[in-house]
């Protein structure tokens, strides 16, 4: 193989470069910091993680209160953010990019952990109200809008219902929990780019 051989094909597996207007964002829910990393609070920030590994970019740029991404995502050119503003402000970030680019609700992914749902399970939503999480509560808040579609990533439900909250999400998931879990955001991924097709009654449909 030639030198310019292996220069094409190295191309053919870069991700196209951005060319156009911001049309999506997707955000990954969490909070910033190694104390965080691995916790059920921060299964957003893990989808967008695999979505960066996926599709061989990096989410690294300062910007709206945010690390951030600018990439093509399923032929669309979107902005990926992980908010840096912990998750009961999430909606600062998430409100000053929408602003910025002017994108719709409609146009905004977001993707956070949920206990009601097993671990490694989705649900895909197209709205809907904030179900007691604080970081959707801010964006609700913010934006003034329910009407943005969600992936919502399965951590579990607390032990006992005197336990308690917050020491749950903030702790770190079991090892069989977490070889679930990263099957989950793969599968998050693909709800992603259905999603950005404008094919999310597909997504729901598929992982439902």
């Amino acid at each position: 193989m030639s030198i310019f051989d292996i220069f094409d094909q190295l191309n053919k597996n870069k991700t196209p470069e951005p060319s156009g207007p911001v049309e999506y964002i997707i955000a990954g829910l969490g909070n910033p910091g190694a104390q965080y990393e691995n916790t059920r609070h921060n299964a957003g920030f893990m989808t967008v993680d695999t979505l960066a590994e996926k599709y061989k970019f990096e989410i690294k740029k300062l910007k709206f209160k945010s690390l951030t991404a600018d990439t093509v995502i399923a032929g669309k050119r979107c902005l990926v953010m992980k908010p840096s503003t912990f998750m009961n402000k999430s909606g600062e970030a998430i409100s000053e990019a929408m602003n910025f680019y002017k994108i719709s609700p409609e146009n905004v992914i977001i993707c956070y952990d949920d206990i009601s749902l097993e671990p490694g399970k989705l649900r895909i939503r197209r709205k809907g109200s904030d179900g007691g999480h604080n970081g959707i509560k801010s964006i609700i808040y913010l934006t003034g809008s329910q009407d943005f579609p969600r992936v919502k990533i399965g951590v579990g439900a607390k032990p006992h219902k005197d336990y308690d909250l917050a020491a749950w999400v903030l702790g770190n998931f079991s090892s069989e929990d977490i070889l679930k879990l990263h099957e989950a955001t793969e599968n998050a991924c693909e709800a992603i780019e259905l999603i950005v097709k404008g094919q999310t009654d597909k997504a729901m449909n598929k992982f439902n």
